[in-house]
């Protein structure tokens, strides 16, 4: 096992060698049915509840293929840059494992249903990278395995395993990136945001919510160094189901710096799959990794070829929404921010949730200033990301409109946030229930004005003798007085009425 001591310095690694990634992402489609049966796909069903002779795989039990996978894969190929096979089919793929129940995975192998394209991703510094795609195709998942009684989980240690095959025949589309050559030091950064770009793309198609936490997606990170000026690759290890894009990142970077470890010292990198630990950055050896020809692939003679016709694929790319990155730099250009602010929203999740602001009648400054302030720290706080607060952006977009009409100023704006967070109702229900209107009766702030004024002569007579900056204490008591509902702007010009002093 390869503890966290036997590393080379990151920076040392990359100084002797230069790194090959190949990313191989599993995307769980999301159909009503499985792949080649009609048994459904719900999240949250009694084991074993969700299954069928076909997808158990008995005996004299035939698939068909779902029209809506294929139709799905089509879309991920043409929004990956990729050319989209006149004819391919169906192969099996051998091996056993106990929670594939038929002994075999029906995939596709040579023949794959999208073929060479890419994806241009950017790093968090604007710079580009353009991923080339080696495939895409359709496959079905596995069984689930829970080992029972062991201390990680894992099958070592456990006194019995339980298998629930609801999952097994779940369309999966996977999708295998060419080698990753030319990204140096920055492979994991490029690793990752490749993933990021690639989960962005599967949501926009509408084909997977795309929830790593939750399997939806995963990667498998294979990598290997080269010696500097060498142009063999070297051998590559495979890191297996990745869940998160910071693990992503970890992954490839931990393995860089174990390779490095184990070249330098004269050793030789083993073929294998290794598991990532979410806890300590590191992975471990899993198995030794077969080549293709250990599965004897062969096709599947039970599933006809598919030929999807020129006029239906030209259909679906006509289409297809717009892309993540086209809409990115379209909205970059429409907010009039730089690089580093679309950034900034993009690591907070809050891309989405400004847009659909926006549509609900928000302006673009007031969504992204919400979003990107008190309901990004309320996530923090919380642990949660901004798609799971309890708000939604219609009720965000009704706070900017109470803002905009003088109802709400900043201060009762957040109260009223924190209201419906906190399951109070909705923005108009908050601001009854706690009062939050902003005092606009002018006989009621004259007042408050006055006894501010009479309250603080000192300061009254300082912004008479032209201290204008003065006034702001007195806004401060005013403020003070009506629990922090009246507008400050209208508070101020009405001391400096009552002062007889003018603003300028």
């Amino acid at each position: 096992m390869t503890t966290t001591t036997d590393l080379v310095p990151y920076e040392d690694a990359l100084a002797s060698y230069d790194p090959v990634m190949g990313l191989e992402v599993h995307v769980e489609l999301g159909t009503n049915t499985k792949m080649f049966c009609g048994c459904s796909t719900a999240l949250g069903a009694d084991p074993n509840s969700q299954t069928c002779p076909v997808c158990l795989g008995l005996p004299g039990a035939l698939p068909v293929v779902n029209a809506t996978g294929v139709e799905s894969a089509i879309k991920i190929g043409l929004a990956l840059n990729c050319e989209i096979a006149e004819w391919c089919r169906f192969a099996r793929k051998n091996y056993f494992y106990p929670d594939m129940p038929k002994n075999f995975q029906t995939s596709q192998y040579d023949e794959p249903i999208a073929f060479n394209g890419y994806l241009d991703v950017q790093l968090e510094d604007g710079e580009s990278f353009r991923v080339e795609i080696e495939r895409a195709h359709m496959e079905e998942d596995t069984g689930k395995s829970t080992h029972v009684g062991g201390a990680t989980g894992r099958i070592h240690g456990a006194s019995h395993s339980l298998l629930d095959y609801n999952r097994a025949g779940i369309p999966l589309i996977e999708i295998v990136t060419k080698p990753i050559v030319g990204a140096g030091e920055r492979a994991p950064e490029v690793a990752r945001a490749y993933v990021r770009e690639l989960r962005e793309v599967i949501r926009a198609l509408g084909v997977s919510d795309a929830r790593m936490e939750m399997g939806q997606m995963r990667c498998d990170v294979n990598l290997s160094l080269m010696p500097k000026g060498a142009d063999k690759f070297g051998t590559r290890s495979e890191t297996k189901n990745v869940n998160s894009l910071r693990s992503v990142e970890r992954a490839a970077r931990f393995e860089i710096m174990r390779h490095a470890a184990v070249l330098s010292s004269g050793g030789t990198i083993v073929q294998e799959t290794r598991h990532f630990h979410e806890d300590t950055g590191s992975t471990t050896s899993g198995r030794v990794k077969e080549e293709a020809e250990d599965y004897r692939y062969f096709p599947e003679p039970d599933l006809v070829p598919v030929a999807p016709s020129r006029e239906w694929v030209e259909e679906i790319r006509a289409a297809l929404p717009e892309m993540p990155l086209a809409r990115r730099t379209r909205l970059l250009a429409d907010w009039g921010i730089s690089a580093t602010d679309m950034q900034a929203i993009l690591n907070a999740g809050a891309l989405d949730p400004i847009v659909a602001t926006i549509d609900a009648g928000a302006d673009a400054a007031s969504a992204r200033k919400w979003w990107m302030g008190e309901l990004a720290r309320s996530a923090n706080e919380s642990g949660k990301s901004l798609d799971e607060l309890a708000i939604t952006p219609e009720q965000v977009a009704r706070v900017t409109e109470l803002v905009n009409s003088g109802d709400l100023n900043d201060k009762l704006a957040r109260q009223v946030i924190e209201g419906v967070l906190a399951g109070e109702g909705t923005p108009d229900e908050v601001v009854d229930k706690r009062g939050l209107k902003v005092v606009s009766d002018e006989g009621a702030l004259t007042t408050a004005v006055d006894e501010a004024i009479a309250g603080n002569p000192g300061i009254a007579e300082k912004i008479r003798g032209g201290k204008v900056a003065a006034a702001g204490a007195l806004v401060g008591a005013v403020m003070k007085a009506t629990r922090g509902q009246a507008d400050a702007a209208r508070v101020k010009e009405l001391i400096l009425q009552k002062l007889g002093v003018s603003e300028g």
